[in-house]
């Protein structure tokens, strides 16, 4: 296998990583109203578990409220109690049509929580970057050893290699301290 290929391969399994940190760091509240919170809730739709933006929808009036509108007004009960079983820490309040959530201020002791959270989903991150290096380096090796490529061409592959991985990395720490700041931000 060619060193492009290899390379190729890391990176997308790189850019894979960021994408699921980036999904990730969309579910963690920060003080402001944000579909992301619930849409991917799940809930029981008719014994088949649904996400919750498939069965309604969901907007955001004012800066610190959810607005849940089902496409079915029968299906309120069951979007209540999966908003009242899921961990998201809101309450929710109906009026028989639809639900809203108000977001409550966070304490900085809850923001603090929030950015180690953060930084917890980002390792995780880091530990796939890390593992794409470990695999491509074994790849690189096993060609060099089978005689596909030579010494300087996996010498600079690795070099290559490590160069993505910090770049990858350098995303990571930059989307954590954008959320970060967001998080802290009163």
């Amino acid at each position: 296998m060619p060193i492009d290929d290899i390379l190729l391969e890391a990176e997308m399994s790189m850019e894979k990583a960021v994408e699921h940190l980036q999904q990730e760091l969309r579910g963690i509240r920060t003080g402001r109203a944000s579909p992301a919170l619930v849409e991917h809730l799940k809930v029981d739709y008719y014994g088949t578990m649904t996400d919750l933006r498939s069965i309604a929808s969901i907007s955001i009036p004012e800066a610190t409220q959810i607005l849940i509108k089902p496409f079915s007004p029968g299906d309120i009960k069951a979007i209540d109690k999966a908003i009242n079983d899921s961990k998201i820490g809101l309450s929710p309040h109906s009026d028989g049509k639809q639900i809203r959530l108000m977001i409550p201020p966070l304490s900085q002791e809850r923001r603090q929580q929030l950015a180690g959270q953060c930084k917890a989903l980002a390792e995780q991150s880091k530990i796939t970057i890390r593992g794409a290096r470990r695999d491509a380096n074994k790849l690189i090796e096993t060609e060099e050893k089978e005689g596909e490529i030579t010494e300087d061409e996996a010498t600079k592959g690795k070099e290559q290699v490590q160069e993505l991985t910090k770049t990858y990395e350098t995303k990571l720490d930059e989307l954590i301290e954008r959320k970060k700041q967001e998080i802290m931000q009163i």
